[in-house]
């Protein structure tokens, strides 16, 4: 669909979100028909689930059987400041995103959104962090990376089909709308606690890579496929390459019912990608060789369904001897635990600082769970000389640098507000304090 000066909505709607601001946002409405969302409940506390991560219900499934993902994303990284917060101002932060929830229905369609906070944020407690929550400090997870520390003290990740609901929500969880989808918005808003430091933006879906494919990282004659989800040209969010919520969700302590965001920012190289390799080494590289050589993956990939059939590709480094190439996918098969593996992919793509890209968002019970998986992705044991007598091509390793990681803490929703670092603790000293007075 173009608008009356020839433009695409869709890459005029990405393009919109990614400026962000009440500019962006006014211009996108008036290029189209106003996106027609229905609004949230009155009192969103009591009718949305406690784990704030719980999205798939809310999910439509595509034609293949996996879930469709929110094809707009905003992350606004804040910063909270010196001190420990108060009693008021967590009143003021749950204000502010029950604004947004009022606004928009939880679903693609509407509006879904997390709130994750890092151990930068949780140091400025007396207390440390349950043993329930492993949240340690990001780092290097090889020699060949050196991401840079992701430390704001919160995330908030906006989600919906529609770019203009994540800009309006953005801009309504930062006091500039006063009415949201003919909600009244309360006066209340993020930014009266935090500070904006950087926002980001991201996509995913068929052919928005393709509409925003003239950026660094990605060869000048527009070499993404025109149905591709993501850049490098896959489905990958499959469902049977999915676990549940129930296995990513933490079970014990205060914060039971939240989970582990691990967010990283990727680049990506995608030159020899698209003009060196064929399209069968592109398969082999992010699926398998099996899959390459009975031609498996018709084009990005929806012809397998729910299933990427990890199982028939092979041990790894038998295939990455006999072969000098091992898949990415095929790398993870170890890492799973009755057969699915061990963290929940969100991950979108993006042209943030006109570069190609990846925030490579997951969620875990554990951060040790990613760096499981992180590590068989590494390959470090694969990558070695095969009996092909080359180089062995690890996977997708080459295409990709991080060169940002942070870990954030998911709580459930009934502490997603400026959370204690254990708030069985704080639970404690109030007990105390109110026998102390009894007495």
């Amino acid at each position: 669909m173009s608008d009356p000066n020839g433009i695409d909505r869709r890459a005029f709607v990405k393009s919109a979100v990614a400026i962000g601001g009440a500019a962006a946002l006014s211009a996108c409405l008036n290029r189209g028909a106003d996106v027609d969302v229905p609004r949230g409940p009155e009192t969103p506390s009591a009718e949305f689930p406690e784990r704030q991560h719980a999205w798939n219900a809310a999910l439509p499934t595509t034609d293949a059987g996996n879930n469709h993902h929110p094809r707009h994303r905003v992350l606004l990284a804040l910063d909270y400041g010196d001190g420990t917060p108060a009693d008021d101002e967590r009143e003021t932060v749950e204000a502010a995103l029950a604004g947004v929830e009022r606004a928009y229905e939880r679903s693609a369609a509407g509006l879904l959104l997390t709130v994750s906070y890092s151990p930068s944020y949780f140091d400025r407690f007396d207390d440390d962090l349950p043993g329930s929550v492993d949240l340690p400090e990001p780092r290097a997870l090889s020699a060949f990376e050196d991401p840079d520390a992701d430390d704001a003290d919160a995330i908030v990740h906006l989600a919906s089909d529609h770019g203009e609901v994540v800009m309006g929500a953005e801009e309504a969880l930062k006091g500039d709308l006063d009415e949201l989808n003919g909600v009244a918005q309360p006066d209340a808003a993020l930014t009266d606690v935090f500070s904006v430091r950087e926002r980001r933006t991201g996509f995913i879906g068929d052919g928005l890579p393709a509409e925003n494919q003239d950026v660094s990282g990605v060869p000048d004659d527009g070499p993404v496929p025109e149905d591709a989800p993501l850049y490098m040209g896959f489905e990958s969010a499959f469902k049977g390459n999915q676990p549940t919520e129930d296995r990513v969700t933490i079970r014990d302590g205060p914060f039971a019912g939240g989970t582990t965001q691990q967010l990283s920012t990727l680049t990506l190289n995608l030159t020899q990608w698209y003009e060196q390799d064929t399209r069968e080494q592109r398969v082999s590289k992010m699926f398998c060789p099996h899959h390459a050589e009975n031609e498996l993956v018709e084009d990005a990939g929806e012809n397998l369904g729910t299933d990427p059939r990890m199982d028939d590709c092979g041990e790894p480094i038998e295939t990455a001897r006999n072969e000098g190439v091992v898949g990415h996918s095929q790398k993870m098969v170890d890492v799973r635990e009755n057969d699915k593996p061990i963290i929940l992919r969100r991950d979108f793509d993006s042209t943030d600082g006109d570069r190609a890209g990846v925030h490579f968002l997951s969620l875990q019970r554990t951060i040790s769970d990613f760096v499981t998986t992180r590590e068989a992705m590494n390959g470090e044991e694969i990558d070695s000389d095969s009996a092909v007598g080359q180089r062995t091509n690890n996977g997708i390793l080459q295409y990709i640098n991080t060169v940002r990681r942070g870990n954030f803490l998911v709580p459930p929703r009934s502490l997603r507000a400026l959370p204690p670092a254990n708030p069985d603790a704080d639970v404690a000293e109030v007990a105390e304090n109110a026998e102390v007075v009894d007495a």
